[in-house]
């Protein structure tokens, strides 16, 4: 049997998708639509195999194994805790990215 996980969005994640949504439909509002439906349709596929993605290379000084998926030019970073999947960031590939970034409450 497969183990399940439960995955949960931090605030922060969630502000970061309306934020790229938002960007997104300046010009495209119906690719902004498609966009959101694929970033929570992988999300949620987090639930089976999170540690399928590979660990980003920014946390290795850190000792905590954050990890991300990508999709096109955005990143959603997690962590794996026990049982829990939590989503801290959906970030654009562009942006330098900081481990203060992670810093969200969860």
């Amino acid at each position: 049997m497969t183990k399940r996980y439960h995955v949960d969005i931090t605030s922060a994640a969630e502000r970061d998708i309306q934020r790229n949504h938002d960007y997104i439909a300046r010009d495209k509002p119906r690719a902004a639509a498609n966009w959101v439906r694929e970033i929570r349709r992988q999300i949620l596929s987090l639930a089976l195999m999170p540690m399928r993605c590979e660990i980003i290379p920014e946390a290795e000084d850190v000792g905590i194994e954050y990890r991300h998926i990508i999709f096109g030019q955005y990143r959603t970073v997690f962590r794996i805790v026990e049982k829990r999947v939590i989503i801290l960031r959906v970030i654009h590939g562009a942006r330098l990215f900081d481990l203060s970034f992670l810093n969200v409450p969860y």
